[in-house]
Formats: C-alpha cells, sequence, structure tokens
C-alpha cells in the first residue's frame, strides 16, 4: 500500500488532466443549455468549438503523458480509455449544436429539456466520479455513484420511447420528424457515453482496491 501511494502522488498530473477533462463535458452541457435557450436562428458555434478544443488537448496531453511516464498507479490503457470516453462526449454534444444550428427556425418550437437535464445530471455525477479517482475511495462509494448513472441512463432510455413515440405517432412533419430522430439520438448517446466513463472509473477502483 505504501508504493501504491507514493505512485498515486507521482500521478498527479494524470488526475489534474483527467479533472480538466470532466470539467470540460460539464462546460459543453452548459453551453448546450444556454444555446437551447437563446437560439432562435443560426448562429455562430465558435464556443462550442473552442471548448471541445480544450477537450482535445487534454486529451491528446494525457497520451503524451502515458508515453513518457515510466510507472503509473493506473494502468496506462485505463486511463487513456477513461480519457477518450470523455473526449467523445464533447464531441457528441458540439456534433448536436452543429446539426441543431443547421435549421434552428424548424426546431425553436421543440423542447429539449427531458434529455438535457438528464445530460446535466449525468455530467455532474460523472465530475465528481472522477475527482474521487485521486484518493482511490472505497469501491462501495464508486459503485453507489456509477448506480446513479446506470440509472440515469436508463431514465433517458424511457424518455427517448416518449420522444420515438411521438415521431412514429405523426405528431411532426416528416422533414421535422427526420431532423429530431437525429438530434434525439444524439442527445441519447451523449448520455450513454457518461454511463461508459462511469463503468470505465469503477473497473479502475476494481482494480486498485
Amino acid at each position: 500500500m505504501i508504493s501504491l501511494q507514493k505512485y498515486f502522488s507521482q500521478d498527479a498530473k494524470f488526475f489534474d488532466l483527467l479533472e480538466a477533462s470532466a470539467d470540460e463535458t460539464r462546460a459543453l452541457t452548459d453551453l448546450l443549455i444556454k444555446f437551447l435557450n437563446e437560439s432562435k436562428h443560426s448562429r455562430s458555434l465558435d464556443d462550442f468549438a473552442f471548448e471541445r478544443e480544450k477537450d482535445k488537448r487534454i486529451t491528446e496531453r494525457i497520451s503524451e503523458e502515458i508515453v513518457n511516464t515510466f510507472i503509473t498507479a493506473l494502468e496506462r490503457e485505463d486511463i487513456e480509455a477513461l480519457s477518450y470516453s470523455m473526449y467523445r462526449i464533447c464531441k457528441v454534444i458540439e456534433k448536436f449544436a452543429e446539426r441543431y444550428n443547421l435549421a434552428p427556425e424548424q426546431l425553436s418550437n421543440i423542447d429539449f429539456t427531458r434529455q438535457v437535464v438528464l445530460m446535466q445530471r449525468a455530467t455532474e455525477t460523472l465530475g465528481r466520479m472522477v475527482r474521487l479517482l485521486r484518493k482511490m475511495p472505497p469501491l462501495e462509494t464508486v459503485k453507489a455513484m456509477n448506480d446513479q448513472l446506470q440509472s440515469i441512463e436508463s431514465e433517458a432510455d424511457e424518455v427517448m420511447l416518449d420522444l420515438l413515440r411521438d415521431l412514429y405517432g405523426g405528431k411532426y412533419e416528416p422533414l421535422q420528424a427526420m431532423m429530431l430522430r437525429d438530434l434525439f439520438d444524439l442527445l441519447e448517446r451523449a448520455i450513454d457515453r457518461c454511463r461508459d466513463c462511469g463503468n470505465a472509473i469503477s473497473h479502475i477502483v476494481l482494480k486498485n482496491t
């Protein structure tokens, strides 16, 4: 255990970078909420590109540090898998904004609140889980938080079924229904990515307890 603690103290850079990446998932989620509240016409997506590029640089930095670090307390593939999973969340959020921005006038009356609120809860939970890694908490603590993410993902599945029921039931015009199916899928995918990150963190803690 003494040697393990020594390695963890040397790995502060990885925890710093992983926490920074988790912060970017939350920042992009907050940006998306603001975007949906204000977007009735096409607008610049520079903020999304800026935040996603920040996370890309963090992900690349983690990959570089993995190569340059001789010994790590966490296994290299676990660090990289978690890092890449968080980056994928950011990419999906940016892609949603890009697709929405193609025809916001046709989507201004659509309420994405149910999915976005779940995504906000998921990224908040993910951020707390990533910060716990630095202390390598008891497995039961991480499992309880991962169960929260699993519950959010299950709730998102139910919301998706409700949304699809409206789509298939003819509530929307064909073109709008096609657009909405794409956008609903992207939000669902972002929440799934948060679940994947939670599983990765649980796996890391299980291997190091």
